[in-house]
């Protein structure tokens, strides 16, 4: 009879047991991490990961509570970024999340097998981040904000009609620069507009490279390149003291002080690479996901700078 009442106290103890364990182990398996991370810190690419976070909350992964997200920054050196991506291989990571080519690529060359979205990389072919945009196969895909560069030179032509020569400053060590770069100067031919280029492999280089150039162009564009976007307060400054337009690839480096973009929201991008990480999340296969493109186009102008240089820009609403 002892027996028989220590055994049912075994079962009950077991039976409570197994009811306290099982949803602790269901919450763990619920639980997802990521790991996130961008090559500089500036508000364009900050505002990519804001909007990535916040449309995974929107998708039911809460940070806090079933989503961890593990954050690393570059600041600005690629032998970081590429010591980044081999922690993050060395972590169980369910995706990985690398914000603008140069932390892609580091990513992509050290992790072959976890999931990864990529975020603000445009031209994923050149940088061989993928090898199709359709089929991406193996472990990638994301979302690439390839430059409108022939709507963004009409557009600076309604600013600039008298527009003759354009400079561009930009660090030719990033394979986007390079083939942006590379398809920019026949649009501008079709146009008898002249392409002169100053480089800057470092945000420290950004200042001597715009004062090499300013006084030789009647523009300066800027792409999506993060080392000149870094070091952008000292062209935004050289082109103010020579009164040269300045335009840019991304809404907040007008916010910054330069005239003007026709450019890519950088929030609403990062809320549509969210939406794909949801999506590896709940088990679809990166491979097997199209490279999308960013679709939300707007017009900014800075006000302040127009009235200082004494440039109209008609923006369109």
């Amino acid at each position: 009879m002892t027996y028989l009442k220590l055994l049912k106290q075994y079962f009950r103890v077991s039976i409570l047991f197994l009811g306290i364990l099982f949803p602790f182990s269901v919450a763990i398996a619920d639980n997802k991490t990521i790991g996130i991370t961008q090559i500089v810190e500036h508000p364009s690419l900050n505002a990519i990961r804001e909007g990535i976070i916040a449309e995974l909350r929107k998708q039911g992964f809460i940070e806090g509570k079933n989503l961890t997200i593990i954050y690393e920054s570059a600041q600005g050196n690629p032998t970081t970024a590429v010591q980044i991506a081999q922690k993050f291989a060395s972590l169980p990571l369910d995706v990985v999340v690398p914000i603008a080519t140069p932390s892609a690529q580091a990513i992509v060359h050290q992790i072959k097998k976890t999931p990864v979205v990529f975020a603000a990389v445009s031209d994923p072919l050149s940088a061989k981040i993928v090898s199709s945009l359709d089929h991406p196969g193996g472990n990638v895909t994301g979302v690439t904000d390839t430059p409108p560069l022939a709507e963004q030179l009409n557009f600076i032509e309604t600013c600039i009609p008298q527009l003759k020569t354009l400079g561009v400053v930009y660090n030719p060590g990033e394979a986007n620069n390079v083939a942006m770069l590379e398809a920019l100067t026949p649009l501008a031919k079709e146009k008898n507009i002249k392409i002169l280029t100053a480089t800057a492999s470092q945000s420290a280089d950004v200042q001597a490279a715009a004062k090499s150039l300013v006084t030789r162009v009647d523009a300066i564009f800027v792409g999506n390149d993060n080392t000149v976007v870094s070091g952008l307060e000292a062209l935004v400054k050289t082109c103010l003291n020579e009164k040269k337009p300045l335009f840019v690839s991304d809404p907040d480096s007008v916010n910054r002080g330069a005239l003007a973009a026709y450019a890519y929201d950088q929030r609403q991008m990062g809320e549509q690479v969210g939406s794909m990480v949801a999506r590896v999340l709940k088990g679809a296969n990166p491979g097997d996901m199209p490279v999308e493109r960013a679709t939300d186009l707007k017009f900014s102008l800075n006000p302040q700078t127009a009235e200082q240089i004494q440039v109209t820009c008609k923006v369109a609403r």
